[in-house]
């Protein structure tokens, strides 16, 4: 099993746990359902995070594969 398919697992969990949570809480109907929207917002708002961090990373990684790549090709 590789590591992505671990943090992957361990995230969904979290998320579900969180969401249980909330759901079996003892509050009015609307505040619970203020909080699932609440923690939703917060769980897109870190995965665009992490996404774009992947991203800015994936494209430096691009970029130094292209300069070694010109380097060869001049040599």
């Amino acid at each position: 099993m590789s590591a992505e398919k671990v943090v992957i697992g361990i995230v969904a969990g979290v998320a579900v746990g969180a969401i249980l949570g909330v759901l079996f809480a003892p509050d009015k109907g609307s505040e619970t359902r203020n909080k699932i929207v609440s923690k939703g917002e917060d769980t897109i708002h870190d995965l665009k995070i992490k996404v774009s961090n992947m991203m800015d990373m994936l494209a430096e990684k691009f970029h130094e594969e292209e300069k070694e790549l010109a380097k060869k090709i001049k040599a």
